[in-house]
C-alpha cells in the first residue's frame, strides 16, 4: 500500500540529505520539501516555537519501518517527527508510478 510519510527537519540542508538519503536507498519515489513551516509544541513541559523544514515522502507501506530507521540515524532531533499515513486513493497512474519506481 502507497504511503505519506511526513518529517520535520531543522533546516533545508538537512531536508536534502535526508531525502537522497531515502531516494538513493530506494525508499522513497518521491520526497517534497516544504522549506518554511512554523511549528508549535511541547517540549520539555513548556511550549516551543520554530521554523522547520516539512519532507512529504511518498514510499510503500513495507518501507515504513525501515525509512524510521534511516531517517532517526541521520537526523539531528532527538525526537524526530516520522509519522506515515496510509493513501487511500488519489490518480490510478500515479500510486502505479509510485509502486513500480521502488519496486525491486
Amino acid at each position: 500500500m502507497v504511503i505519506i510519510v511526513f518529517v520535520t527537519a531543522a533546516n533545508s540542508s538537512e531536508a536534502k540529505s535526508i531525502a537522497y538519503e531515502l531516494l538513493n536507498s530506494k525508499l522513497a519515489a518521491c520526497v517534497n520539501i516544504v522549506p518554511m513551516v512554523k511549528s508549535i509544541y511541547w517540549w520539555q513541559s513548556k511550549i516551543e516555537e520554530g521554523e522547520e523544514c516539512l519532507l512529504i515522502i511518498k514510499s510503500e507501506d513495507v518501507f515504513l519501518e525501515r525509512i524510521v530507521s534511516r531517517v532517526k540515524s541521520i537526523h539531528s532531533y532527538e525526537v524526530p517527527e516520522i509519522i506515515a499515513i496510509k493513501v487511500v486513493g488519489g490518480s490510478k497512474e500515479y500510486l502505479e508510478w509510485i509502486k513500480l519506481t521502488l519496486a525491486p
